[in-house]
């Protein structure tokens, strides 16, 4: 029972010291100068160490509706409906946030160009049975990214690695036709050590309105992506 209790001890200790030095912890003595005659190091009790994983890099995430800039929102949505965006619920701000806008510019007999503009983060922790942070996160990452690539009814779908945005990066655009109207989107995914940022980018010429350029969606959520990634590094100074 005595030896039992200095296992579980020992296996306790070695879970709480930092990954670098978990080595430390094996059980066994590092004085090869002691007593020849000794008993046996205590590595023969120690049995298997608890599983280590690196520590997660960031700890916080920004607030989902002060992500990008004011002057990002006014060229986006440039009749937005509220500036300062509509936060979705999260029981957890650390670990989770989501924001939307929308805006509808209304022309006149032109008709009216509509734009949606929403932003999903999602952060997460080191955990021995599950693994490191950042591997949780790249396998999160990689399933928004199938998912965008999935979306339902979508025509001319581009998915492209991105460079320069965060850790990695992938764009996803596509048409798809809503109600009768013909939708240019534009996704972009982006990992940052353990935080994963979605912006979902999209826009509409309603009531006779000319259909907006795919390029020009694309070009400023690029931007806005650029602009989240540089929020989360800041709320972790």
């Amino acid at each position: 029972m005595h030896r039992s209790a200095k296992r579980l001890a020992s296996l306790l200790t070695c879970a709480a010291v930092p990954v670098l030095l978990v080595a430390g912890c094996s059980g066994s003595d590092s004085d090869s100068s002691g007593d020849a005659g000794s008993s046996a190091p205590a590595a023969s009790d120690s049995g298997t160490p608890s599983p280590t994983v690196a520590p997660a890099k960031f700890k916080q995430l920004p607030n989902p509706c002060t992500a990008f800039s004011k002057d990002t929102i006014k060229k986006m949505l440039p009749k937005v409906k509220d500036a300062a965006g509509e936060q979705g619920k999260s029981s957890d701000n650390a670990a989770h946030g989501t924001c939307s806008w929308n805006s509808s510019d209304e022309q006149g007999v032109d008709g009216t160009q509509f734009r949606w503009l929403d932003i999903g983060l999602q952060r997460y922790d080191s955990d021995p049975g599950v693994g490191s942070a950042e591997k949780r996160a790249t396998d999160f990452y990689t399933k928004q990214v199938a998912d965008a690539s999935a979306t339902k009814g979508a025509k001319k779908l581009k998915t492209v690695k991105t460079s320069g945005t965060g850790d990695e990066a992938t764009t996803i655009t596509y048409d798809v036709k809503k109600e009768g109207n013909d939708f240019k989107n534009t996704t972009i995914v982006t990992r940052l050590s353990n935080i994963v940022v979605t912006i979902n980018y999209n826009g509409a010429g309603l009531a006779g309105a000319d259909t907006p350029k795919g390029a020009d969606l694309l070009k400023a959520a690029q931007t806005a992506a650029k602009e989240a990634v540089a929020a989360a590094t800041k709320a972790n100074a």
